[in-house]
């Protein structure tokens, strides 16, 4: 049974398959091949709400780097496709609370379906 992975924060960009690739703190053990559930949300849940499955995403590459190090073709693969790596970093390290020379791992990743939970 495949993991989740939250994406409460793009989930439209999800939605929309214009993300392809997350920046996330941990997860350093995903291996390409691995599959995962794309879900809207995975913590926090108040009582008796479930969690709301997105699609199926397949991981393609996982690498550490340094979050600033972000090019400006990646904050579209993001979903951000307006922000500048500058802007990127800036929302990235406020909402996570991280210095933005923090590392983080590059997941890269495909669709395996569409979303036909909110099609």
């Amino acid at each position: 049974m495949p993991r989740n992975m939250s994406f409460a924060l793009t989930k439209q960009q999800i939605i929309n398959r214009k993300k392809t690739v997350t920046r996330r703190f941990g997860w350093a053990f995903l291996k390409p091949g691995t599959v995962l559930n794309a879900v809207e949300k995975g913590m926090g849940l108040k009582p008796g709400e479930k969690v709301k499955r997105l699609c199926q995403i397949r991981v393609v590459s996982v690498q550490t780097e340094c979050l600033k190090d972000i090019s400006q073709e990646d904050c579209a693969r993001e979903g951000f496709p307006e922000y500048s790596p500058e802007d990127f970093v800036r929302m990235f390290a406020d909402h996570h609370k991280r210095p933005p020379e923090s590392k983080v791992n590059r997941i890269e990743f495909e669709y395996l379906e569409d979303c036909p939970y909110y099609r």
